[in-house]
């Protein structure tokens, strides 16, 4: 009831605030620079994202989108800064999948992941490859789950820590595969990929654009990649669909939201300046050097999506969480 009603204000709050919006855009919106908070460490991929297109904010609108760095707390911290923000689409926040499964993850988190955020832009999907060493002798995924069947969930798989891209990945596969294993959540994916080649860890989801060098040296076995399509730099790998799995896609994305009143007509406006980057030059360089595919996506239907993905993944890992 109280999220209804809170839906319900807000939508009274954003008609008042998009009929504003003529007199802000005769004044010269923004008027002042764009703030962008990102909830993770600088040189992250969500942070080279967010400058990518904080670059292209700056250049369409006159004034800097500039980059503030909040990490801590899954991306709690920053996510909170930008829920209490004023909603007049000069502040900003780049999360990650992890974004929607927070509030199952962490107790009593300062902001309602729904209602207190506007959807923006998608600014790109990351797509994840599911490795195993060499030595475990697996060369399908059929072949992995059939394993990990026989030794009755005695294996071990290891990810970027609880809440991570990687943990919500895995958690989607076994859930898919019926199967279940020991957790070792380390620091990051080089931690993942380092314990994979040494064959101390025994399965893991691990980014695409990190693992392309040890797969192609033969250090780690590539079974299949987490999105609905092939990857152009892994042909002849299967997606987990086509492996057998289709439960087991994930999408790790990036994307913009504001605050939840921020005028649709602001909103909308940073979205088609975001829509038009896609195409250029530069933006599709920085993606293909991230190894992210882009998902244009209108503001309305991302507030979709994530509603979908919180319901989605929230109910995967409250299952994780209970094991």
């Amino acid at each position: 009831m109280l999220r209804e009603r809170r839906r319900f204000l807000g939508a009274i709050g954003a008609t008042f605030a998009g009929a504003a919006l003529p007199a802000l855009a005769q004044e010269g919106w923004p008027g002042k620079p764009i703030r962008i908070i990102v909830p993770f460490t600088a040189g992250s991929a969500t942070d080279i994202l967010a400058r990518t297109y904080g670059d292209r904010l700056t250049a369409a609108f006159g004034q800097p989108a500039v980059i503030e760095n909040h990490p801590g707390a899954g991306g709690t911290i920053g996510a909170a800064l930008t829920a209490k923000a004023p909603p007049d689409g000069t502040t900003l926040v780049v999360v990650s999948t992890g974004h929607v499964v927070n509030d199952v993850l962490y107790d009593n988190i300062p902001y309602d992941t729904v209602d207190d955020f506007a959807g923006v832009a998608l600014l790109g999907n990351l797509p994840s490859v599911l490795i195993v060493p060499p030595s475990l002798g697996v060369k399908t995924v059929k072949d992995l789950v059939a394993l990990v069947k026989e030794r009755h969930n005695d294996i071990n798989y290891c990810t970027a820590g609880i809440g991570s891209a990687s943990h919500i990945n895995m958690q989607k596969f076994l859930t898919a595969a019926g199967i279940d294993g020991v957790h070792v959540p380390l620091k990051g994916t080089p931690d993942m990929l380092t314990q994979i080649m040494a064959g101390r860890i025994q399965m893991s989801w691990a980014p695409l654009i990190s693992s392309i060098g040890p797969i192609k040296d033969g250090k780690v076995q590539a079974l299949a990649v987490s999105t609905k399509e092939r990857s152009a730099v892994l042909p002849d790998v299967p997606t987990i669909a086509e492996a057998g799995y289709p439960g087991g896609e994930f999408n790790f994305w990036v994307a913009m939201l504001a605050p939840a009143k921020t005028p649709k007509d602001i909103v909308r406006r940073i979205n088609s300046e975001i829509l038009k980057a896609n195409g250029e030059a530069e933006v599709k360089k920085r993606m293909a050097n991230l190894g992210a595919e882009p998902m244009p996506m209108t503001s309305d239907q991302l507030d979709t999506f994530l509603r979908d993905e919180h319901d989605v993944l929230g109910k995967i890992m409250r299952s994780a969480k209970k094991s």
